[in-house]
């Protein structure tokens, strides 16, 4: 396969001076995201937990509840049955 080459493009990119000040700025940019990295992803860690501890929580409270009712017409049922009786 023949190589394919550009004929109007400069050989080598020239080097251009740049403002210390912008790579600084970009360098403190990338140590701050590199450094808030790992107490981001904890925070979202934290809020995923509690959201299922939430969600668990909610969960037993219902269970609860529809155990109660079951419980109150076991016991109705069975006092009924006992009346009856009489």
């Amino acid at each position: 396969m023949p190589s394919t080459r550009i004929t109007n493009a400069p050989a080598v990119v020239p080097l251009v001076q740049v403002n210390p000040q912008v790579t600084d700025a970009i360098t403190q940019t990338d140590v701050a995201v590199v450094g808030e990295a790992p107490a981001v992803g904890i925070g979202s860690l934290y809020q995923t937990l509690s959201n299922s501890v939430a969600m668990a929580s909610a969960n037993e409270v219902f269970s609860q509840q529809q155990a109660n009712i079951e419980y109150q017409a076991a016991s109705t049922h069975a006092v009924s049955f006992l009346l009856s009786l009489f």
